[in-house]
């Protein structure tokens, strides 16, 4: 057999279109702790990948012409959304702001996701509460309450955990201390996230108000 048969029996496999190829792409990388190359999208979407690299190549062109405050690019042999340069002082003033306001209660949700299931990747985290998590995981970051903590050995993901900060304003030592949510949380099957996290969030908030002058 030869490579092209090869690459026509992968395509073959892979068409198994789920939605429309832009929009689903777009869903995917969203989403994306890391690049990724044709192959795994084509796979997560269900198309044969010459499809998806041409439909890639072209919501790059879009996002450009358009003028769009993001990016597609091919970095590191995978395809990933970024902020585009000429934006970056305004993403800068956002995320210094940021350091000095509340935590919303997207953020407190997050943060008790990832102190329940760390350590966590983002998809994750995305999965549990059902929604995008990626910039209310940078505003973690930025206050310091979340740090990476390695890879994934499987998928190559980033993980996260919260850190010693994290402990010091809610006041424990350990995360043995947290609220007695743990058992419930693993897949998140028997209880409503929004009832989880509440007793969670509850000293979470006072984080971030205790913080604000900081």
């Amino acid at each position: 057999m030869t490579e092209t048969d090869t690459m026509t029996e992968a395509d073959e496999t892979l068409a198994v279109p789920l939605a429309e190829l832009r929009p689903a792409l777009e869903a995917v990388l969203m989403v994306a702790d890391q690049p990724l190359d044709d192959y795994t999208l084509a796979t997560a979407v269900g198309y044969p990948m010459p499809e998806v690299a041409a439909a890639l190549e072209a919501l790059a062109a879009d996002y450009d012409e358009q003028g769009r405050g993001f990016e597609l690019r091919n970095v590191a042999g995978g395809w990933r959304f970024y902020t585009r340069e000429e934006f970056a002082p305004v993403v800068e003033k956002f995320v210094l702001e940021g350091q000095q306001a509340r935590l919303t209660q997207a953020a407190l949700e997050t943060l008790a996701v990832v102190a329940y299931k760390q350590p966590v990747s983002r998809s994750r985290v995305s999965a549990i509460r059902g929604v995008n998590v990626d910039g209310v995981m940078r505003t973690l970051l930025t206050r310091g309450l979340v740090e990476e903590a390695g890879t994934d050995g499987e998928t190559g993901a980033h993980l996260y955990r919260t850190t010693s900060y994290f402990l010091e304003r809610i006041g424990v030592t350990s995360l043995d201390q947290l609220p007695e949510l743990a058992p419930f949380v693993p897949d998140m099957d028997d209880v409503d996230l929004e009832e989880a996290v509440r007793e969670v969030a509850e000293p979470v908030a006072e984080v971030a108000s205790d913080g604000d002058g900081d």
